[in-house]
């Protein structure tokens, strides 16, 4: 079981936040009440990672700790043996005691590719919407931020975080909640909001940007990445039934018609920072995500297009601010 009693506790002192409690245990404990086979077993592995803060900690430029005397090699091979206990890594890498855990996705370069264009972290609220194992967390604590909330439904990527925190030390300036978008009320308490990676799992794309605008103080600033395509203030993909083998995605708009939804919700400097394609150098299988991945989404004959016929992933990053 876990206890969420040190994120109760902080809250209780956040006058923004201190609502959230109104509905917060509850929602936990229905949470906790719901079966999930791999859990216990998952449960079993946490305890027993080492406690106890890493002597070097860089969150700045990627997530990596270690100690000035290395683990010896027997602890550090049951140390990785624990942690692949928690496989698929899908966000990262993290590197723990010379221990790389490379995972799917370099986390890292949609990190880079953001960074420059976010209002500076430093003494903010950060919420983080489908934070997944919560690794860009680490990154904006690297960039100062005062508090780092993630919310993210799956029970394996909670376990893959406390792994991380415990690691860490059990920092109290990081929380991951087990919950979806949709199980927050409108708490208006937030500096930065981030949703990355989200919005084509959505049925209601707009109702998700409201969402994400009630978390939000005024003059707050939302950070949006997600799938798109090319075209103009119009251009709205809805793929018939999968995408790139991905099943529950729904909506892919142009960057531009991405802009007009936001403008439409309320929002206001809405902006473009980015736009890529991404390479099979960002997502791929490695030997702590063994499953397929982006490679075997795509045509093999034209990289071009996933094997279904659409346009291969695109994604963009828009920033746009609350009045």
């Amino acid at each position: 079981m876990f206890n969420f009693g040190n994120f109760y506790q902080l809250i209780a002192q956040e006058t923004r936040l201190q609502s959230w409690l109104n509905i917060l245990p509850q929602q936990l404990t229905d949470w906790q009440n719901t079966p999930h086979g791999d859990f216990e077993r998952w449960l079993r592995a946490l305890k027993k990672i080492p406690e106890g803060q890493a002597e070097n900690i860089d969150i700045k430029d990627s997530v990596t700790l270690s100690n000035q005397q290395p683990l010896a090699i027997g602890e550090q091979k049951k140390l990785e043996s624990l942690l692949r206990t928690f496989h698929p890594w899908r966000k990262g890498p993290y590197h723990v005691h010379d221990i790389h855990i490379d995972t799917e996705w370099r986390s890292d370069w949609k990190w880079e590719r953001l960074l420059p264009h976010i209002s500076p972290l430093k003494n903010r609220t950060v919420l983080d919407v489908g934070c997944g194992n919560g690794y860009h967390m680490w990154r904006m604590l690297g960039e100062q931020a005062r508090l780092c909330v993630g919310i993210d439904p799956s029970h394996l990527f909670l376990v893959q975080f406390e792994a991380i925190r415990k690691l860490m030390g059990d920092d109290q300036r990081v929380h991951l909640l087990p919950l979806g978008i949709e199980q927050l009320p409108k708490l208006e308490a937030f500096d930065t909001v981030f949703s990355m990676g989200v919005l084509y799992h959505r049925r209601s794309p707009l109702d998700h940007l409201i969402q994400l605008k009630d978390q939000l103080v005024s003059g707050g600033e939302l950070v949006l990445e997600t799938l798109v395509i090319e075209g103009d203030e119009t251009a709205v993909l809805v793929p018939k039934d999968r995408y790139a083998q991905m099943r529950n995605v729904f909506f892919f708009p142009s960057a531009l018609a991405l802009k007009v939804w936001l403008e439409q919700c309320g929002f206001e400097d809405v902006r473009i920072v980015d736009e890529n394609v991404t390479s099979v150098g960002e997502q791929r299988t490695t030997s702590w995500m063994t499953h397929n991945s982006l490679p075997d989404y795509l045509d093999p004959n034209d990289s071009s297009k996933t094997v279904e016929g659409y346009p291969a992933p695109r994604r963009a990053t828009l920033i746009a601010r609350k009045p």
